[in-house]
């Protein structure tokens, strides 16, 4: 098996820090792969699943239990309440923090996550782009009520097919600063943000994408959720719902909490608000599996040999063999 790493001339920054990223779908096994790379490569990971940061949010996101968390140190796990926001930049800020005090005390950082955003900030930081134009953005708001959305995108496709590829033909946000990017700047988004993803970060990277065949993938997200309702998901959810958290707002209005609630609500029978919460995580894995596709520099890792080839790549990974 070969895999690439990240490098620019070692004379330029001479401490690099090697990072180490385990990514794929929801149920796909990657904390058990963590745990086991760590503790073989004198590791700390670093979460990298957005619904991990909140307290309180433990059944319904698999967090890591406290036994692991005593195996292996955890960081940005339980760092905001429900009720309190963290976007994507702040993560990056905290996340690379959190890297640089991991490797300046001799550990090595293993960031690990099915949030593919999350993963992406901390490789390449995030591309703002150029200020919005109230006028430009006024001017196409107005063309696809006019004309529809599917015109607006048809009119993206033209000038930047990598974008339109992405983008959804109904998602107007998006194909809106696609063109306004284009519009100010003179080049696609796509130009942009590849120049952008592919700059040096000041990381030597390995990422492993942990790969399970779907059938298996979808019996093990469904016997991952009957565990989590079993070992008390139902009483997680009431006692967020009692401390005044919404089921309305992120983050208690993702899967499996949300569906929960509304059975708590008695809008749904607890039969049913399980079953939709599986549905909604196996459509949730394909969204991932897409979006780590997308990724040219993961190594997809052979189903009956994963753990095994992990284990050595990160050990010659993080040795630097």
């Amino acid at each position: 098996m070969s895999f690439s790493v990240a490098q620019t001339d070692a004379s330029a920054r001479p401490a690099r820090i090697a990072v180490g990223f385990i990514v794929g779908p929801t149920g796909a096994g990657k904390s058990a792969l963590a745990m086991a790379v760590a503790e073989r490569s004198n590791c700390e990971i670093v979460n990298a699943d957005s619904r991990q940061f909140y307290r309180g949010m433990d059944l319904g996101t698999a967090k890591p239990s406290a036994e692991d968390q005593a195996r292996v140190p955890h960081h940005l796990i339980d760092v905001r309440n429900p009720d309190e926001s963290l976007d994507v930049a702040e993560y990056a800020q905290l996340a690379r923090a959190a890297i640089e005090e991991i490797a300046a005390r001799g550990r090595n950082p293993l960031v690990v996550g099915g949030s593919g955003l999350y993963l992406r900030v901390i490789r390449g930081g995030i591309f703002s782009g150029p200020a919005a134009s109230p006028e430009i953005r006024d001017r196409l708001a107005k063309s696809a009520a006019e004309q529809g959305v599917a015109r607006l995108h048809d009119r993206l496709r033209e000038v930047d097919p990598e974008a339109a590829n992405r983008i959804g033909v109904n998602d107007l946000y998006r194909i809106v600063r696609a063109l306004e990017v284009f519009e100010l700047t003179g080049e696609t988004i796509s130009a942009h943000q590849t120049r952008h993803r592919f700059a040096d970060i000041g990381y030597d990277t390995l990422t492993v994408g942990v790969e399970v065949e779907r059938k298996k993938l979808y019996e093990a997200i469904d016997t991952r959720f009957d565990v989590m309702v079993a070992a008390g998901l139902v009483e997680e959810v009431r006692a967020l719902v009692k401390a005044g958290y919404s089921p309305e707002q992120p983050p208690l209005s993702t899967i499996g909490y949300k569906q929960i609630a509304a059975y708590l609500r008695g809008e749904i029978a607890r039969d049913d608000a399980i079953a939709q919460a599986k549905q909604e995580s196996r459509r949730l894995s394909k969204r991932q599996l897409t979006w780590f596709r997308r990724e040219p520099e993961i190594v997809w890792l052979d189903a009956e040999r994963g753990a095994q080839d992990a284990l050595a790549v990160f050990e010659k990974f993080f040795g630097r063999g």
